[in-house]
């Protein structure tokens, strides 16, 4: 056998802007941007609820999240929320989306 392992990073899912646009119209989906508080406050996407993942109690608050319902996750640019949402698929949310390219690549308008 070639040496093919199976990975062990949990799984999400990677989202284009449009795609991204049409899973938040699922009932029950939860928008969290994962930027710091200040940068959450200059522009974020509408109904967006704001866990920094850089914050020490990032892991504690995840868990106030209701982890059978779709959830998505941005950044400013999808780096962040990528490691967040490998976070929240280590901590067993089934439904994880990530927006590649954050808000620098949204084409709506963000709420303030």
């Amino acid at each position: 056998m070639f040496g093919f392992r199976k990975s062990s990073a949990p799984a999400f899912q990677n989202l284009t802007p449009a795609q991204f646009a049409e899973g938040l119209r699922q009932p029950g989906a939860v928008l969290v941007d994962v930027r710091r508080p200040d940068e959450f406050a200059g522009g974020h996407l509408p109904g967006a609820i704001n866990i920094d993942v850089t914050a020490p109690d990032f892991g504690r608050r995840i868990t106030a999240l209701y982890q059978t319902r779709p959830t998505f996750v941005y950044c400013r640019s999808g780096a962040r929320s990528a490691n967040a949402a490998g976070q929240l698929a280590a901590a067993g949310f089934g439904q994880v989306s990530n927006l590649l390219g954050g808000v620098l690549d949204w084409p709506g308008p963000l709420t303030r």
